[in-house]
């Protein structure tokens, strides 16, 4: 166990950023189609083939999920992704024709200082392939990578976060996530993380809580102040598990693995956020399905919480006047 999506046996992930426009995407890619659905929670999301995902209809399965930064732009992605499917032969056989089906969300990183002037085709087509050609069942980087390239939060850098862990019966779950919040990964002005209570040996600074939680430490932190409006937030990712699920079962899962977002990020869900979590399950070991499936919710939600807290605490800055600083910057 490395603490990693690729913890799940048959799931790859792989990164491709621009540093002139400060944006990037990841791709999570599986060996053979994973049973999927979504959970969308904010009030302003971005997604491509969150339809196909509906548990009224037909495909059940996908080759891979694409996050991306870029806002609309970045839905791009999931075809750079397809593209390089394609070529492997991968696909939903219609017949003699093969469909990738690569389900993707955007987050939005327009306004982080990089230059975006990038002609008549947005750049994301092409990241999305070249993450999907990287992508390795290893281990991958975190922080200001990928999808989490351009993130920010209220206060800090954003960034791009993952994390594992076993049920007592022994089914993996991991988490990646790409961190660019309306509210705050963090208490306050201060180096503690909302997640701490679910930290594992120290991942993300073991700074644990405060010792007290004053008036200030609770008021709202967002992007621009109370008064904004922007639409410049968005935390999407993906939680796995080797379980066997059914499509209804994904969805119950990506439900209760949303919580993780309210453990880890203060405020949440916002009207000017587009959070979505997607659930994957690659099928290999079997879970019993009304306390077993919610023991595996439970520890998906942890997972979460964690992997949001350490994107935000190994990004780093980008190199722009005005930009965030990083966790480590201010506290490391």
């Amino acid at each position: 166990m490395n603490n990693l999506l690729t913890d799940i046996a048959g799931v790859r992930v792989g990164h491709a950023e621009d540093a002139k426009i400060a944006s990037g995407v990841t791709a999570v890619v599986f060996d053979q189609p994973a049973v999927a659905a979504i959970d969308v929670r904010g009030g302003g999301p971005g997604t491509r083939e969150d339809a196909l995902l509906d548990l009224a209809n037909t495909v059940e399965r996908v080759d891979a999920i694409a996050l991306s930064g870029g806002s609309a732009f970045g839905l791009e992605t999931g075809g750079g992704v397809q593209a390089w499917l394609a070529e492997q032969g991968r696909g939903f056989r219609v017949r003699e024709a093969l469909i990738p089906i690569v389900p993707g969300a955007i987050l939005f990183d327009l306004l982080n200082g990089g230059d975006k002037a990038w002609g008549r085709f947005a750049p994301y087509r092409d990241l999305g392939y070249a993450a999907a050609a990287s992508a390795a069942a290893s281990d991958f980087a975190l922080g200001s990578v990928g999808a989490g390239f351009g993130a920010t939060t209220a206060t800090l850098k954003g960034g791009l976060g993952s994390a594992s862990a076993v049920t007592s019966s022994g089914a993996r779950v991991a988490a990646i996530i790409a961190v660019n919040a309306v509210g705050s990964v963090t208490v306050g002005d201060g180096p503690w993380f909302w997640a701490a209570p679910f930290e594992v040996t120290g991942e993300f600074g073991g700074r644990g809580l405060p010792n007290k939680f004053t008036e200030d430490m609770l008021r709202m932190r967002i992007k621009g102040g109370p008064a904004a409006a922007e639409r410049e937030n968005t935390t999407i990712g993906v939680v796995v598990t080797d379980a066997t699920l059914t499509k209804p079962q994904a969805k119950r899962l990506a439900m209760i693995a949303h919580t993780g977002f309210a453990r880890a990020i203060y405020p949440v869900h916002a009207p000017n956020d587009g959070d979505v979590l997607f659930a994957a399950a690659t099928c290999e070991k079997p879970v019993e399905p009304l306390v077993g499936l919610t023991e595996l919710g439970m520890v998906a939600a942890n997972v979460v919480a964690r992997a949001i807290a350490r994107g935000v605490y190994s990004a780093t800055a980008l190199p722009f006047p005005g930009a965030q600083p990083a966790w480590k910057d201010r506290f490391g």
